[in-house]
């Protein structure tokens, strides 16, 4: 293993009713101020909302209502719900959804407190937090971006056409509710492509150095084991607790740090999409579907022993006679045969891309850098070859 230094201050509460159990005690830590965070309404279909503002009220708390927070938030909204929490003085920020809200909220409770411009300071370079942002809260209703237990937020400059996510340990909420029958309210594909998501950072973590024997390569063999075991059963039957449980917390595992540590990472397939989401707004786990297979035959030559070992580990496969190249081909081919089983888009034009976007490819592809813990260096030209077989 190499060396790390771990740290990880969200608690956690999972399992059923947990809401109802632990929020009463949680909210009575913080003043009477209640910044209620959420996206687009669908909590209050769900009678989420209905539930919530009831725990909140009994409280006595004061609720300022940040509402319609957008599946890929922008910096703009992040200034808008910083505005509302100074103007009103809020002792709490409690973040109401799946991933794009608790983004979103990390960046508020962050905007809230700083004077300068947390774009330019924060997120289109590292910085350095100094101040302390509001406290922040979460009640998870859709699973998959692990965003409910890091101080990561993935937020888009429409402006400059950029979408870039950073992970501060400062921004990790206070605590997060995790009930996994909240994510039985969202649409199945939502559920899917979130599962994706999930699926996606821990091949992310697991296709980088160091790949001699390490805990987090053979926990992350595990747990995406478990994810595909555990999609195909949600989507047999999405009312399947088991499985549903297992695959919220998986997507906590895979991004509370644990599965990081000692690992270098290549997330350049989350920048890949990123650039594709920042010009066309499309579903963050679709355009990983897209685009990581296509990536991915471009570097299973350069990474040939692990994905290899993907092959074998991860979905069954026998090494006997065959070479170290079908071996990882194997590991790739499974991978794209499980983004069509699962029913994701396989192409940019399945994606949604229309005939007049396919200008934008170079466009998409300049903005794009190259990940330093990938197998193999892409240069401009090979980026942008991604984004066109991937059309």
């Amino acid at each position: 293993m190499e060396n790390f230094v771990f740290e990880n201050s969200t608690k956690a509460y999972f399992g059923k009713k947990c809401v109802s159990q632990y929020l009463p005690d949680l909210l009575s830590q913080y003043g009477s101020r209640v910044v209620l965070a959420y996206g687009g309404g669908s909590i209050k279909r769900t009678g989420i909302y209905d539930e919530i503002m009831d725990i909140l009220k009994k409280a006595g708390k004061d609720v300022i209502e940040f509402s319609g927070i957008m599946a890929n938030p922008t910096y703009d909204k992040v200034l808008e719900g910083a505005a509302q929490v100074r103007q009103h003085q809020a002792d709490l920020i409690l973040a109401v959804g799946g991933g794009s809200v608790m983004d979103c909220c990390k960046a508020v409770a962050l905007a809230a407190v700083y004077d300068g411009d947390i774009w330019q300071d924060f997120w289109a370079k590292r910085g350095r937090i100094d101040v302390t942002p509001v406290p922040l809260g979460i009640v998870m209703t859709t699973s998959g971006t692990g965003s409910e237990m890091n101080g990561g937020a993935v937020i888009t400059n429409e402006a400059l056409k950029i979408k870039t996510g950073r992970d501060y340990p400062q921004l990790n909420a206070r605590f997060a509710l995790l009930d996994p029958l909240y994510t039985y309210t969202v649409p199945k594909k939502q559920m899917i492509s979130g599962a994706f998501d999930s699926f996606t950072h821990m091949m992310e973590t697991y296709f980088s150095t160091p790949d001699e024997d390490n805990v987090s390569d053979s926990l992350n063999e595990a747990l995406m084991k478990s994810v595909v075991r555990n999609l195909r059963k949600a989507i047999a039957d999405p009312e399947d607790y088991e499985a549903r449980s297992n695959l919220v917390w998986a997507s906590t595992m895979v991004e509370n740090r644990i599965l990081k540590l000692g690992k270098q990472g290549d997330f350049q397939g989350h920048i890949l999409e990123h650039a594709l989401g920042a010009f066309t707004d499309c579903n963050h786990g679709c355009g990983l579907a897209v685009l990581l297979p296509v990536y991915y035959r471009h570097i299973e030559a350069a990474g040939a022993k692990k994905f290899a070992r993907f092959a074998t580990e991860v979905w069954g496969f026998s090494p006997e006679g065959k070479t170290l190249a079908e071996r990882a081909n194997d590991g790739v081919e499974a991978l794209v045969s499980f983004v069509k089983e699962i029913g994701l888009p396989t192409t940019l034009r399945e994606l949604g891309m229309t005939e007049d976007q396919k200008d934008l490819l170079p466009k998409i592809a300049a903005t794009c850098v190259a990940s330093p813990g990938s197998y193999k260096h892409l240069d401009g030209e090979e980026i942008l070859d991604i984004f066109k077989e991937a059309w």
